[in-house]
């Protein structure tokens, strides 16, 4: 591993606890949602209650030039973009360069893969891409993957979410993003096939607190170093307050 990768990881996995991220790339996906209209009020909520990093495209990155780095958290550059309002917003196109991230100040950059899609192929080039271009800059990177073959599912098989992980460590990958398997058991299964962290992703709003936790502390207990929540974190009337309620669980057995 390069130098620059390994300072950058350093600078998010602080005294080598788990990572709390919170994706705040939605808007290119859904449009202006609640709890991004002011993105830099919510960055900032998200860091005052533990969040190690947030990510963004590059457009917001201006937004946030206060609130990242020094005394804050870290900022991560989403490289893919789709919209509802497509054909298929299954498909993710690059829409953003390594190089660009150095310039913005990007700790990592994420890519966002769909695999059993149509243009599972394409995305999977872009990403092998990516991956070389983060080697060749020192950059670390994240990979957010999702089974996405048309059987609702798949998305929470095990068997399934370890083949995706694999992918992702096989072709690059530093750290990858998963939905979690529903079981602490069965998620150990696909945390101990890989050797790169491995992170859960918060999906859809749920109904209480109590079943974010309940799901955060089943996939620590199956082994994954973090968790990448966007909706139940900017959507919360509290992010502050949930952040804080998730960094003890992440923190509680280091």
């Amino acid at each position: 591993m390069t130098t620059g990768k390994q300072i950058r990881l350093q600078r998010l996995f602080k005294d080598a606890r788990r990572l709390l991220i919170v994706p705040m790339d939605h808007g290119v996906t859904l449009g202006p949602v609640a709890g991004l209209i002011d993105i830099r009020t919510t960055t900032l909520q998200c860091f005052q209650g533990g969040a190690d990093a947030v990510i963004v495209h590059k457009g917001l990155t201006k937004q946030l030039a206060t609130v990242v780095g020094v005394g804050y958290g870290e900022m991560i550059l989403h490289l893919s973009a789709s919209t509802s309002l497509g054909v298929s917003s299954h498909r993710k196109e690059q829409v953003a360069t390594v190089e660009e991230a150095l310039r913005y100040g990007a700790t990592a950059v994420s890519v966002h893969v769909n695999l059993g899609a149509p243009s599972e192929g394409a995305m999977l080039r872009e990403m092998g891409q990516v991956a070389e271009q983060c080697e060749r800059w020192g950059m670390p990177l994240l990979a957010m993957m999702y089974v996405r073959d048309g059987n609702p599912t798949s998305e929470f098989d095990p068997k399934k979410i370890k083949h995706a992980a694999r992918v992702a460590e096989e072709l690059g990958a530093d750290l990858v993003k998963l939905n979690y398997s529903g079981s602490a058991q069965s998620f150990h299964e696909v945390t101990s096939s890989v050797q790169i962290p491995v992170l859960i992703a918060g999906g859809e709003r749920m109904d209480s607190d109590e079943a974010l936790y309940q799901t955060i502390d089943g996939a620590v207990k199956g082994g994954a170093r973090g968790v990448a929540i966007g909706r139940n974190i900017f959507q919360h009337p509290q992010p502050a307050h949930l952040c804080q309620a998730i960094r003890l669980i992440l923190d509680s057995d280091i």
